[in-house]
């Protein structure tokens, strides 16, 4: 991925669906085709992007689905835990969807928009939510947790997390593989060189894991379809997901926007790819 600050963990959907199914719910006969560009402009403009919901783009935008169902393997093991802790929730989102916590759960977040909506999501189902600045170290005592989740974490401090599980505990998490969405980046910023569109390989993961003590029991990683229907679905995708093209703004990228939306007009949907891996990594017991 392109650098920036993330305003948590690059959660792009609130929940995992099939691989099959495209959760923003896109029609190839979608009216905002006919649309002018200004008004789609303005629409997008002015949408909230607080909070980690992508829902505004159901209708506009379609996203494949990891084929292994992240939520729903968290559930899980959450299921089975005792003490979990969710790192980077983003807006607690994917954490409020799984249907039995452990008697301890603790999630996450440094985006002040995002803890106040993960704190509105989660006390609810009982889960303490922490403000932290995401940076080493974790506010919590050694051994204090027998699983961590992330999913979409923007760093991965591996020697924290290797701290604060107890022995036989488990690191559970969904990436952002190298070169993401890479064919909208490479559209705004030009082509990136390879250091940086080998950011995120899962490969890295397991050493940097097994560096910090961990055993690497599962990782696999796939390549996912994206589809963007409509410029305005461009727009608050990167207005949201705010580290793909750093600093964007309509003004400074209007020119390229109006091509694409033009592009879009006359070919259909934008086209690009997603990569994402999952790991899961144990502390010996």
């Amino acid at each position: 991925m392109v650098g920036g600050h993330q305003p948590g963990p690059e959660t792009l959907f609130a929940k995992d669906r099939p691989k099959t199914v495209a959760p923003w719910g896109l029609s190839r006969d979608n009216p905002r085709m006919a649309r002018t560009f200004e008004d789609l402009v303005t629409e997008a403009e002015s949408a909230p992007v607080d909070g980690w919901d992508f829902s505004w783009l159901r209708g506009r935008a379609t996203e494949q689905r990891p084929s292994w169902g992240y939520q729903r393997m968290m559930g899980e093991r959450m299921a089975r835990a005792s003490a979990a802790l969710d790192i980077q929730t983003g807006g607690g989102e994917v954490l409020a969807g799984v249907p039995e916590l452990p008697p301890l759960a603790v999630a996450t977040e440094s985006w002040p928009p995002n803890v106040s909506k993960a704190t509105r999501l989660l006390h609810p189902r009982g889960v303490a939510v922490v403000a932290d600045e995401d940076e080493p170290p974790l506010p919590f005592a050694d051994e204090a947790f027998d699983l961590v989740v992330s999913r979409h974490p923007v760093t991965v401090w591996w020697e924290e997390i290797a701290r604060v599980l107890r022995p036989g505990g488990a690191y559970f998490s969904q990436q952002v593989g190298p070169a993401s969405v890479f064919e909208l980046v490479e559209y705004f910023l030009g082509p990136q060189p390879e250091e940086v569109r080998r950011r995120r390989h899962p490969d890295d993961a397991r050493r940097a894991a097994e560096a910090a003590g961990l055993e690497v029991v599962d990782l696999r990683s796939e390549s996912l379809r994206v589809e963007f229907s409509d410029i305005g679905a461009v727009i608050y995708f990167l207005r949201k997901v705010i580290w793909m093209v750093p600093g964007f703004t309509v003004g400074q990228y209007r020119d390229r926007l109006h091509q694409l939306h033009q592009q879009i007009q006359r070919e259909g949907p934008f086209i690009a790819h997603a990569a994402r891996f999952l790991i899961e990594a144990r502390k010996p017991a």
